[in-house]
Parts: structure tokens; sequence; C-alpha cells
């Protein structure tokens, strides 16, 4: 037996659909989905078989233009992941086009190591009219070299199988990378963390879901099977914690409760789920929270 095995990089705008097409490819959800931009923050790898090949794919941060020190740490992981992947899968919005971003990006593929492997996937296929999608497919390969282009609905899988199906034939011959039962390679306690951030933005709208972090502080796994998890929402001010109590305490309620179901769904045994929130003003600009969320410190230099 020939057995296949890589990386692949998704990269693409902010909510450009990379995290549903990672939850899509693997048949679980390894990495947080919500309508907001900017929520993938740490390189999270979703491991999927197809045949006789292992599909490692990183889910990287959204490119877009950083301000602050956290955002050019994101933007750095996510042009780290697509240098180191096997194959790079650039996503883009159908119903968006060739937008000034995704033009800025098609500027980055350029600086890519020769012979990088780049395909395209036009996502959200179902918001646009054919004729508009020749066009948009037409002007992005005027615009990079790509080696093949797909056409996909991440949502509601539309052309994924065929994406799926090629990046398998393509990626180099060689042993399995992970176990052939394991769907990611992030710690337990990092992506429950990432489930009840994904909550906070979801429950908290517009008001505060990038001045926040949430770290799993503890982890106790309990003889009758159950696991204990302790998670501090770290926040920049005393306003900001407030908001993410509520009116008494009804909105950590609501996320601890959201959480909870989500992650004892994720593991497949009881959860007992216990939430703190703390003020701590420093927190993007400490390098173990960055290292907490996978990203380099480092990298947020300006």
């Amino acid at each position: 037996m020939t057995t296949r095995a890589g990386f692949i990089a998704l990269i693409g705008e902010p909510n450009a659909g990379k995290s549903t097409l990672l939850n899509r490819m693997v048949g679980a959800k390894v990495s947080i989905v919500t309508h907001k931009v900017q929520t993938t923050r740490a390189r999270i790898r979703g491991v999927a078989m197809e045949g006789d090949s292992q599909l490692v794919f990183v889910d990287t941060p959204g490119l877009f233009q950083p301000r602050r020190r956290l955002d050019r740490a994101m933007v750095a992981a996510a042009w780290g992941g697509a240098a180191d992947a096997d194959i790079v899968v650039l996503l883009i919005e159908a119903h968006r086009g060739l937008t000034e971003g995704a033009g800025r990006i098609l500027e980055g593929l350029a600086e890519l190591p020769r012979g990088r492997r780049v395909v395209l996937a036009i996502n959200k296929i179902d918001r646009v009219e054919a004729p508009r999608l020749l066009a948009l497919t037409q002007e992005m390969n005027e615009r990079f070299p790509f080696e093949r282009t797909f056409l996909i609905s991440a949502e509601k899988g539309h052309g994924v199988e065929d994406l799926r199906r090629w990046l398998a034939g393509a990626l180099p011959e060689g042993p399995w990378l992970y176990p052939e039962d394991q769907i990611a390679d992030l710690p337990l306690r990092m992506i429950a963390a990432e489930m009840t951030r994904e909550k906070l933005t979801l429950r908290l709208h517009q008001e505060l879901p990038y001045q926040l972090t949430v770290e799993t502080e503890s982890w106790q796994e309990r003889k009758d099977g159950s696991v204990r998890i302790d998670q501090i929402i770290y926040v920049l001010r005393d306003g900001h914690k407030g908001i993410v109590l509520g009116h008494r305490g009804e909105t950590i309620k609501a996320i601890s409760q959201a959480a909870r179901a989500e992650i004892t769904g994720f593991l497949g045994r009881p959860v007992h789920l216990f939430l703190q929130v703390k003020v701590r003003e420093t927190w993007m600009d400490e390098a173990e929270r960055y290292e907490e969320m996978g990203l380099d410190f480092r990298d947020g230099k300006a």
C-alpha cells in the first residue's frame, strides 16, 4: 500500500470560510466558526483521511491589514502556515470577488518558496450566478498561476469532495503523520478554550470579541469518567468584565451552559465547566498569552 501525507494550508481573508471548510473536511468541529471576522487565532491542525492519504489541514488566521501586536502575530502565523505547507488552498468568497485584501494575498503568494503548489477554492458559490463565477475564475487565474480551481460551498458541501480527493492524490508519498483516529493535534485544553471563546464571540456580538481571550487553567480527569475544566476569561478593562458577566451573571451563565454542551459533545463524556472573568490590562502584550493561543509573541513586533 502506498500512503501519502502532508500539510495543507487554508488561507484567505477573514470570514472567507476557512474554518467551515476545515470542519467539513475533518468531519468534526476543531476550529471555531462564527460570523465574526478574525476568530481563528491559532494555526489549528485538523486531520482527515481520504483513501490511503492523510490530509493535515492548517486553518490559519484570516489575512488582513494588521494594526495591533496580536493582529501582526496572527498574520505572521497565517503566512508561516502557507510557507511550511505542501499545498496551499486560497479561499475567496464568490460574492465578494477580487477584493483589495485578496489582491494583497495574491502578491504574498508570489513570495512563497518556488515550487509550492497553490490551488484556488472559490467559496459560497450558491450566492452568485454562473456567468459571474466564470468571470471571477478567469480573473483570478490571470492574476496568479493556480494549479487548479475548485468551486465550492463549504457550508453546504458542494464541491468539497472533489477538492478533498484532488488534495489526497496531490500530497507527497510517505508515512502518515498522525494516528488514523486522531482528528486534531491541538491539546484538548486549547480546543476547549476555543469553544468557550466562540460562545463569547456569538453572545457578545460587536461589544468585545477581540479584546478577550480564554485560557484553560486546569483540567482534572475524575474517577466517574467526567472531566472538570476551569477556565479564565481575560478582559482588558473593568467595564468589559461587567459586559461578560451580564445582569446578575446571566450572560456568563448562558455562555457557560453553551460552552459546556459543546465541549461535552466533542469529548463524548460529562463535563463540569467553571468560568472566571479576570481583568488583565496587559494580556495583549504578554508572551504567555500568545503561547497559549499557538502564536509567536515575537511575530507581533511592529
